[in-house]
């Protein structure tokens, strides 16, 4: 009999994205899956949306809101596969992506490989998913893969994965107390725990991009600065105890001047641990340049306005082109319609 693999979806207000991922999740070619759905006291129709995919072999579990974190820790805590696959509510499964997963581990006949694959990004029209490759879609070592991430500000889409139910309850249950970035510091536990990344460029993850109301969004939040800074920490710690070389230090450095900048200058103190942290890894942190569209803001009103400008702006860009990108999705939903009424 073939392993059982558990697809956990933790949802929070995702009426209108739940029904397209349930239906991804539902799609895949894998025959031996079940799919678990926890509403985390969503205030819109998301439980009753889930409910509907009940006689199809779902199951839903609800609780009082909690976060994310805590909507996964119930979800796998109630799951019976061999294998994991975490996937958000509002993103998509290519329909062979567990499948091509789990004929690789099955060859491998190892229950600590760890398995990642493809993604690309996508508004509203997934078949326009742009899958752009970077240093990490490939096979590497633990402590080569978080090298790579952190040097070169990185970063693999949380539904990539396909963890072994050994590997994840080695790795322990989210972290409930990081309001951002806990996909970051959970999978930092589960490569500690494997002997290596094997890369499926078959198996495709579409990632619905969701700007400033992402939960890996900082923006001017002092609660989400605290949690990254406590993520960065554990990061640093996590890739020192596979490997502290010099190589390893100068990548903790660069991963620790890329993110100062959401830091700097609201909160002096983080700064300050930051610029701590990095003389005793052997370097030094620099002020965190602007862009030049926000750095004549900068000379003219100051540093804290230019990051308000920083932060804001960028927001208002991406709430127009989320706009645009929906309304022609009506359009051509509306044409295929028409088109299928008239065939």
């Amino acid at each position: 009999m073939k392993p059982l693999v558990s697809i956990l979806i933790p949802a929070y207000n995702a009426q209108e994205w739940l029904a397209t991922s349930l239906r991804s999740a539902l799609a895949q070619t894998w025959p031996c899956k079940e799919i678990i759905v926890v509403n985390d006291g969503s205030k819109d129709q998301t439980l009753q949306i889930a409910r509907q995919f009940e006689s199809k072999g779902v199951r839903v579990v609800t609780q009082e809101n909690q976060g994310a974190a805590a909507a996964r820790n119930k979800a796998f805590s109630v799951s019976t596969g061999d294998y994991i696959q975490w996937l958000d509510a509002d993103d998509l499964l290519g329909p062979d992506k567990v499948a091509s997963q789990m004929a690789v581990l099955e060859r491998a006949g190892n229950k600590r490989r760890l398995v990642s694959g493809s993604w690309g990004r996508f508004m509203y029209r997934p078949y326009r998913t742009r899958f752009v490759p970077n240093a990490l879609w490939c096979d590497l070592s633990p402590s080569e893969w978080l090298v790579r991430k952190m040097g070169q500000n990185l970063f693999m889409q949380t539904a990539c994965w396909l963890v072994s139910r050994e590997l994840t309850e080695q790795a322990g249950p989210w972290d409930t107390k990081l309001l951002g970035d806990d996909d970051g510091e959970y999978f930092c536990r589960v490569l500690l725990g494997s002997d290596g990344v094997q890369f499926v460029p078959e198996a495709k993850v579409y990632y619905r991009e969701a700007g400033s109301t992402s939960l890996s969004y900082v923006g001017n939040s002092e609660k989400k600065m605290v949690a990254q800074w406590r993520s960065m920490e554990k990061h640093i710690g996590y890739i020192r105890s596979l490997e502290d070389s010099q190589r390893v230090r100068e990548a903790c450095v660069t991963y620790l001047q890329n993110w100062l900048v959401f830091f700097y200058p609201d909160r002096p103190d983080l700064v300050q641990q930051a610029q701590e942290m990095a003389r005793s890894l052997g370097g030094e942190l620099h002020t965190p340049p602007l862009s030049w569209k926000y750095s004549w803001i900068n000379l003219i009103f100051g540093r804290q306005l230019a990051k308000r400008a920083q932060v804001i702006l960028p927001r208002i860009r991406w709430s127009m082109v989320r706009r645009w990108d929906k309304a022609l999705a009506r359009i051509e939903s509306r044409k295929i319609a028409a088109d299928a009424l008239r065939a």
